[in-house]
């Protein structure tokens, strides 16, 4: 009987990729030239969108000026509610920011893929140990990604460490992943481990390793000749346990620069990059054009937008035109224009962020802010959020319900 179950059961776990054949590699998006290769030959043309703030929280998109880190962030809803209502906040918002319903309707309208930056400390303990509420909400999103027909990049936006040096990968201020060697070691800890979780899932297209490496105003010049090296470390970590895997190198300096990059040192590697508010003319990628026609290797646009639905349309064709995918950033957002899915501002909201970013000492009235915690989290869920058709207008895709 357990037999039968499991010969009934398996074309659903393959599809949701809780199963790995044995020919899994075979089944995996790779990388042909400049092209992103499906397993029947096809060539795929990106159409992502980022799933910001729901792993990985910023300041900004809870309109928060001071609190931007996620732990000034954590820290503001814990001043606010005190630790144990906090922690039932973020349990629910966790549970319902990114739902199936918001994964169906992204495939819905025309994208492809989902990019999901990620916190460290969602995956892994201090002392390195490989555990925590990340796994299951990551597992969840795949799953549904891959009932739906679309492709997964996890992108590691918070670092051991931190990577960057600034607010958004949650550091001291400096990327001192770069300069610890325990630092390096556990980030090249959780890839294996993400990988080994996802090895030879299609739903997977590739991993993107490190978002926004080295900020341009740190020790540009030591800390550069160290960020291919450590690619090759994570990357040859990843292959161990899926071999075949894309892997996405971003280059410095924000992921403005590949001049501290050599030619590919494996097969399947795709360099990505992040720009906002750009030329909308080739001068403003040639750069990075140059780099993908000396080394035959594809480029990914990993973050824009943030701007207008005119500049969104010019800059989206201008990467068409040269074959470039993209990812737009990002899915949901408070209150705002630009973005997929806009979730409205709660009311007494200005007071919240008063007091998140010191600008006010006293706390908001209890029921001020009771109701505003309400209303917000009734609001991040996708049916009660305001669709901005004319945004996806702007990406070529569906322009209405």
């Amino acid at each position: 009987m357990r037999l039968l179950v499991a010969l009934l059961l398996m074309p659903l776990l393959l599809i949701l990729g809780l199963v790995v054949p044995a020919n899994a590699e075979s089944r995996l998006v790779s990388i042909e030239g400049k092209n992103f290769v499906a397993p029947d030959g096809r060539t795929i043309h990106l159409k992502g969108i980022s799933l910001g703030n729901w792993l990985m929280p910023e300041g900004y998109m809870f309109k928060f000026e001071v609190a931007k880190s996620p732990r000034q962030i954590f820290g503001a809803f814990e001043r606010l509610l005190g630790a144990e209502r906090a922690a039932a906040f973020w349990k629910q918002y966790r549970d319902t920011y990114v739902t199936q319903d918001d994964i169906r309707f992204i495939k819905s309208v025309g994208f492809n893929m989902v990019r999901v930056p990620l916190h460290w400390r969602l995956f892994m303990a201090e002392d390195g140990t490989v555990s925590g509420e990340g796994w299951a909400l990551l597992d969840r999103v795949v799953g549904w990604a891959a009932a739906s027909g679309l492709y997964v990049v996890p992108d590691l936006h918070a670092a051991p460490g931190g990577q960057t040096g600034i607010n958004h990968d949650d550091g001291p201020g400096y990327p001192l992943m770069f300069y610890v060697p325990r630092d390096r070691d556990l980030t090249v800890k959780l890839w294996r481990a993400v990988a080994e979780r996802y090895s030879g899932n299609p739903a997977i297209l590739g991993y993107d390793i490190l978002n926004e490496p080295i900020a341009p105003y740190h020790d540009v010049a030591t800390l550069n000749a160290r960020l291919e090296p450590f690619y090759k470390r994570a990357t040859a970590a990843i292959r161990e346990v899926d071999p075949g895997r894309i892997v996405f190198l971003a280059g410095g300096q924000w992921s403005s620069s590949f001049a501290m990059f050599g030619p590919p040192f494996t097969k399947n590697l795709a360099y990505t990059y992040h720009s906002f508010w750009a030329s909308t003319k080739r001068d403003s990628i040639q750069r990075h054009l140059n780099f993908a026609n000396l080394h035959d290797v594809p480029l990914f646009l990993g973050e824009t937008g943030e701007l207008t639905d005119e500049w969104n349309e010019r800059f989206r064709r201008l990467h068409e035109t040269h074959g470039i995918g993209w990812s737009f950033w990002t899915f949901k957002n408070l209150d705002t224009p630009s973005t997929v899915v806009s979730i409205p501002r709660p009311e007494g909201w200005d007071q919240i962020v008063a007091y998140a970013d010191g600008r006010r000492a006293d706390r908001p009235p209890a029921g001020l802010i009771d109701r505003a915690i309400a209303e917000y989290l009734d609001g991040i869920q996708f049916r009660n959020g305001v669709i901005r058709w004319s945004y996806l207008a702007s990406l070529g895709l569906k322009d209405g319900p």
